[in-house]
């Protein structure tokens, strides 16, 4: 990546936060790079690149010393609400999304695959790249590699697509299809892999190792609860990141197709958001203050979720990685129960670690900042539409970022900061729908 690349991406974080199946269809023809330890990480957390079947007793210690432990890490004390009891994640961690403060953690560094959450990495890598406007014709090669049994949003070829509308796709149906359509705009998967492993050493997550930009399973991709944390951490820098991570429903540009007349026309189908902490489920509720992130559930992964969540002027991001409990949505159900401790525990324990802010970003922000972290400068729709203005009046009035009280709509956006934060989000603010 050139100087001037770096330069402006570190300018996007730094404006808006000083002031966020077993292999690949053919097994992959490049090598990635592995993460580079660092004077923080201990050299264990950087020896291998394949998951553990247990958690190593020496893990990275980016963040502190007791997020490299094994186990349960909780500072518990007088008036400090006990942990549940029935989380059966192999790894978890519950943090606050503007101080970096982490409240609690479960094995945060363990090396796990991370399916479609490895996502938020893609997008915060890849966002900043294209106008929301840019259109692009979809040829075969675009397509090509997409793994067996991948989540599709269902892009055709010979269609025209905007950036806006495959970002959709990658947010909302967590679409593969969608991430080698943009890869392939950005130079290809291997430059893609390339830029994302690199931008997660600027992160300095180090228990990183991307093979596939799509999340999908192939032999030594490897995240962890803490990387995932801060992926989440920094693409909620970006406005366009945040509203399409947080929309619940949207209409797709559907396939081209002749008339009872013979005239060409392209009708849209409506895809909704699969994080169900946003969009509910049968046997889950929509959480109060979801604001996104991203979920993902592959062979080797199993379920995986990082959300975010603002409650009474607090904003907590919890990422919990593959149950051990085989219910349904047992993801989610376990975020909701650390989300419920976390917003609980604020204020009153004592973080057993933090967030670290990337190497480029300033460490305490400014009043006033502005949040300009937009791809290519726009967060529009194809009609020019704010995209929260975008979403489509029958969706059921869900549109996006669902908040509770008053029906009002929760999106991060711009606002002043105190100088003591250290890299925050930027301030939680109410639009309604």
């Amino acid at each position: 990546m050139s100087a001037p690349q770096k330069t402006a991406r570190r300018s996007l974080l730094v404006t808006s936060a000083a002031l966020t199946s077993f292999a690949l269809a053919a097994a992959p023809a490049f090598a990635a790079p592995s993460p580079k330890p660092s004077t923080s990480a201990s050299s264990s957390a950087s020896a291998s690149t394949s998951p553990s079947a247990t958690p190593p007793a020496k893990m990275s210690t980016v963040g502190g010393a007791r997020l490299g432990q094994a186990g349960t890490q909780v500072n518990l004390a007088s008036g400090v609400p006990v942990l549940p009891k029935d989380i059966s994640a192999r790894s978890w961690i519950v943090a606050d999304a503007e101080s970096g403060d982490v409240l609690a953690a479960h094995n945060a560094h363990w090396r796990l695959a991370p399916a479609s959450t490895l996502k938020m990495l893609f997008a915060d890598t890849l966002l900043p790249k294209f106008p929301s406007t840019t259109e692009h014709k979809v040829v075969p090669s675009d397509l090509a590699g997409v793994g067996a049994g991948s989540s599709m949003v269902g892009i055709k070829e010979d269609e025209t697509y905007t950036v806006h509308d495959l970002w959709l796709g990658v947010f909302l149906r967590s679409g593969n299809d969608a991430v080698h359509v943009l890869s392939a705009m950005n130079g290809g998967v291997k430059n893609t892999v390339a830029e994302m492993n690199e931008h997660a050493e600027e992160l300095q997550a180090l228990d990183t190792n991307v093979v596939s930009p799509d999340g999908y399973d192939a032999p030594r991709q490897v995240s962890s609860a803490y990387d995932l944390t801060l992926f989440a951490r920094s693409g909620l820098q970006k406005k366009d990141f945040r509203e399409y991570s947080s929309t619940v429903t949207a209409k797709f540009p559907g396939e081209t197709k002749k008339n009872k007349k013979g005239k060409k026309v392209r009708g849209s189908f409506e895809i909704q958001n699969t994080n169900r902490l946003l969009s509910g489920d049968s046997d889950v509720d929509v959480y109060p203050g979801i604001a996104g992130v991203k979920n993902g559930n592959t062979t080797n992964a199993g379920a995986t979720f990082t959300g975010v969540v603002e409650q009474g002027g607090k904003v907590l991001l919890v990422t919990v990685m593959n149950p051990e409990k085989d219910d349904h949505n047992e993801v989610y159900k376990e975020t909701s129960k650390l989300f419920d401790w976390g917003f609980k525990a604020a204020g009153k324990v004592e973080p057993v670690g933090e967030l670290v802010p990337p190497k480029g970003a300033e460490t305490s922000a400014q009043p006033g900042a502005n949040d300009n972290g937009q791809a290519g400068g726009a967060s529009a729709s194809a009609s020019g539409k704010p995209v929260a203005a975008a979403v489509e009046k029958g969706s059921g009035g869900i549109g996006i970022a669902l908040a509770i009280t008053g029906g009002v709509l929760v999106l991060l956006a711009a606002g002043a900061f105190l100088v003591n934060r250290r890299w925050p989000l930027p301030d939680l603010v109410r639009r309604r729908h």
